[in-house]
């Protein structure tokens, strides 16, 4: 391994045949320190592996990496106080996204062919937009999340991460074994809507727009952006802690550590408002995809930020474009679409509505292909 790209590897296996599996370290290996990213569990060695690795293994995938993360997932550098910070093997000088950004390093980096990571603001399309991969959240639920450290429970999600959507939809294949291929045979089958690149950074808009123009069949929507909501997210993620971070609080990095403080201010009467917002956010994202198959967004407004970023400053802003596909629970998609500021790559997100994976997957495939 290379000391400074800390997408760490824990024991890796004889490949043989098979296809090299990087796991993010929030996912349950059997016989493999699984650390959640937390000096909690530095030495924990679960007795039985998550479902999607499991899956996958029997698949022919072989898990030679299990890859650095944001502590506990919460945050979206990968910046990690106990086992070193995953640096962005495009640009040293820039974050690699989080929380999954060991695994978005560990596959820009060669390390492994293909890689799982966790969804529950943007942890998978964040580091696949900073680091030029593919990226899949699928519809909420629909991946297993049975041995995977929670955060939020609705909002939670397992996808692949790969370079390319192609390899991400053959992932998919074996993760949800019921997903079946769609047989969309042109861009010109599918009716799309394309919003918030007026937000982006002026190449990055140039980089989704040109990407967005290979859509014949297109217009511009007027897609909301979801208010009030992030309460519901905080409330779950205090359910999820509060027990431990009473009896641990010591050990939690400052980042997270101030971040779950927030969460337990958040009462209950705050989290049964912010679901009454997100079920009004629900039915204003169906009508405004009324007509429409598919939705065309930036996956993030920017390119890689500076690895030197305050995280707690630019949170935020990062999850801006990728936190409301969480809190609808829809399959939203991100690929690198050009290069734009700083020679960085721009990141492309195509999202569905919830069911519809595999149309998602086909025109990012497609895309790609033109791309």
């Amino acid at each position: 391994m290379h000391d400074d790209l800390n997408a760490f590897l824990a024991r890796p296996a004889t490949v043989g045949e098979g296809t090299r599996l990087g796991v993010k370290d929030l996912f349950d290996t059997a016989g493999l320190t699984t650390t959640y990213g937390s000096a909690v569990f530095r030495e924990h060695v679960p007795d039985r592996t998550a479902a999607a690795v499991r899956r996958l293994e029997e698949a022919g995938d072989v898990v030679v990496a299990k890859t650095n993360l944001h502590e506990f997932a919460y945050g979206v550098t990968s910046e990690n106080p106990h086992f070193g910070n995953v640096v962005n093997p495009l640009a040293r000088d820039r974050t690699p996204g989080g929380s999954s950004g060991g695994s978005a390093a560990a596959l820009v980096a060669g390390m492994c062919d293909r890689a799982l990571g966790s969804d529950s603001g943007g942890s998978i399309r964040i580091p696949a937009a900073c680091c030029g991969i593919a990226g899949f959240k699928p519809s909420h639920g629909l991946v297993p999340m049975d041995g995977v450290f929670p955060l939020a429970p609705t909002f939670d999600h397992a996808g692949p991460m790969a370079r390319t959507v192609e390899e991400c939809a053959t992932m998919m294949e074996v993760l949800a074994p019921d997903l079946r291929a769609h047989g969309l045979e042109s861009l010109e089958d599918v009716d799309v809507g394309i919003a918030w690149t007026e937000r982006a950074d002026p190449l990055v808009r140039a980089r989704v727009d040109e990407a967005a123009a290979l859509f014949p069949r297109r217009r511009r929507v007027d897609f909301p952006l979801p208010d009030g909501i992030n309460r519901a997210f905080r409330w779950e993620a205090a359910e999820t802690h509060r027990d431990l971070f009473r009896e641990s609080r010591d050990l939690y990095g400052p980042n997270v550590r101030r971040k779950i403080e927030l969460c337990l201010r958040v009462t209950d009467d705050d989290h049964e408002a912010a679901e009454r917002e997100r079920a009004v956010y629900r039915e204003r994202a169906a009508e405004a995809l009324d007509g429409l198959d598919l939705l065309v967004t930036p996956t993030l407004a920017f390119v890689a930020p500076p690895a030197s970023s305050d995280e707690l400053a630019i949170r935020e802003s990062v999850i801006r474009f990728t936190f409301p596909f969480n809190a609808l629970g829809w399959p939203a998609l991100a690929l690198p679409c050009g290069l734009a500021e700083d020679g960085l790559p721009a990141s492309l997100q195509i999202v569905g509505r919830p069911g519809r994976d595999e149309l998602v997957l086909a025109a990012g495939t497609a895309l790609e292909r033109l791309l």
